[in-house]
């Protein structure tokens, strides 16, 4: 009898990124080192989130949304 895909479907839709960074570490690919890695990857996305708020409703100027933007995504 063939394995059903269901439980991976579950896990992803239940798991989210952690079970994005399992996979990738199967493959080999790029993953956080450790919790608090990935912990700051949710808090610059946070951020960003939040930086491109304020400059739809005017707070933040282009320059000063910029600014910030290259900030938070060096090293990215």
């Amino acid at each position: 009898m063939p394995l059903s895909r269901r439980p991976l479907i579950r896990a992803a839709m239940v798991g989210g990124a952690g079970y994005e960074i399992g996979k990738r570490q199967e493959v080999g690919g790029s993953a956080p080192e450790t919790a608090e890695h990935a912990a700051s990857e949710a808090n610059r996305i946070d951020a960003l989130t939040k930086l491109k708020s304020l400059l739809d409703d005017g707070v933040l100027t282009q320059e000063q949304y910029d600014s910030e933007h290259a900030r938070l995504t060096a090293g990215i």
